[in-house]
């Protein structure tokens, strides 16, 4: 018993390890300056997008190994619109509502497709992204806008004040920073501490404590000492608010809410879900409207992180949020995966970037290790469920 239950727990958290492990590879490999404070802010700031997309893209694979292929495009359009918009001097938060809205509206226009008239969603997003990808260069005609609003940088991450002021003014690190660092673990602990007790209340099996706290402390040294690396730079990145607000939200909705309980139901098996009443037009349609405003939100955040808008923005995003889904745990058959372990995902691939940019490595070299990566994750996958049967 005792192997099976640290077999389980291997393959469990088989990513969290990996992270671990690439990093430490990577910290040796650059003599430490893949963890020094800036280039951890960097991970995140430069890797924004990549959270966003990866937590959209969730919901759509957990629906049936579903994925959308126009992701990329439509950061690219809703970004060209939103800086074309912004280049007017007309209020940012009219461009940012314009941008979500476009999002959302694209997710409607490919969900209704896929949901109620059943076109292949490999298909239909596949269409999207040749259109939208078009649609960008109309906008845009092919050049490049600027973006000089410096309350819209400064608040999705691309200004340079875009972190939040230490109100509590300390001298070396920032303070602010630090004390939500350490308030966000004690909230976790205590969140930890409430949720086995009301397990036990209601008579359910708990996991083994042992575990459960190796777990609980390492998640909570590792955010302690990744609250100390952005502390000793600048502190808080705006883009990181975003992330988590991002993660919060959705980490809900697929864990209490039945809606998320649907799209895990849809992903298992469809048959048993449209037998037990789900209705999986909904489900898919609810999927692919959120990943719609999670492209949105990514071509906020990408734009202002680039300070401009390009015609060629947005190029393989998608295949970095489903690299980062797969590489985190989601399984390419629907039913299986977590918003924490599409994060780890994104986070292994962002680290893997990083690293080896900071080699020096070929860029050709750089999209083969990725590749090698995410198909190591999806033989894992396979492997894992053969070994179930």
């Amino acid at each position: 018993m005792e192997k099976s239950n640290i077999s389980a727990a291997l393959r469990k958290y088989t990513m969290p390890i990996a992270l671990v492990l690439v990093l430490l590879f990577f910290s040796w490999r650059t003599n430490g300056a893949i963890i020094l404070p800036q280039n951890i802010n960097n991970l995140l700031s430069q890797n924004a997008y990549v959270f966003v997309l990866a937590v959209g893209m969730l919901l759509c694979i957990l629906t049936g190994g579903n994925i959308d292929l126009a992701v990329g495009s439509v950061v690219c359009f809703a970004g060209a619109i939103g800086a074309t918009i912004l280049d007017k001097n007309v209020n940012f938060w009219v461009a940012v509502l314009v941008m979500l809205i476009i999002g959302t509206l694209v997710g409607v226009w490919q969900g209704f497709w896929i949901a109620y008239v059943n076109v292949p969603p490999f298909i239909a997003t596949l269409a999207g992204m040749y259109a939208f990808r078009g649609l960008s260069n109309v906008v845009l005609q092919g050049l490049a806008v600027s973006i000089d609003n410096k309350d819209f940088l400064n608040l999705f991450g691309g200004g340079a004040e875009c972190y939040v002021p230490d109100i509590l003014h300390g001298t070396k690190i920032n303070m602010l920073c630090m004390a939500v660092g350490i308030i966000g673990v004690i909230i976790y602990v205590i969140s930890f501490i409430v949720s086995r007790a009301n397990i036990k209340k209601r008579g359910y099996e708990t996991k083994p404590l042992a575990g459960e706290l190796v777990k609980l402390i390492v998640i909570s040294a590792v955010a302690l000492w990744v609250t100390y690396k952005l502390a000793s730079y600048k502190g808080i990145p705006t883009s990181l608010i975003w992330i988590l607000l991002v993660v919060f939200i959705f980490g809900y909705i697929t864990s209490k809410t039945r809606i998320g309980r649907y799209l895990y139901a849809v992903g298992g098996n469809k048959k048993a879900a449209q037998l037990s009443g789900v209705n999986v037009k909904n489900v898919y349609f609810f999927a692919y409207v959120c990943m719609g405003l999670m492209s949105g939100l990514a071509g906020i955040l990408t734009i202002a992180r680039a300070t401009q808008s390009q015609p060629t923005f947005g190029t393989g995003y998608e295949m970095d949020a489903i690299g980062a889904c797969f590489i985190g745990g989601a399984s390419a058959y629907g039913g299986i995966g977590t918003v924490p372990g599409a994060i780890v995902g994104a986070l292994l691939m962002g680290v893997i970037n990083q690293g080896m940019s900071i080699m020096g490595m070929n860029a050709n070299w750089q999209k083969v290790v990725k590749g090698a990566v995410l198909l190591i994750a999806i033989i894992f996958d396979v492997v894992s469920k053969k070994e179930k049967k």
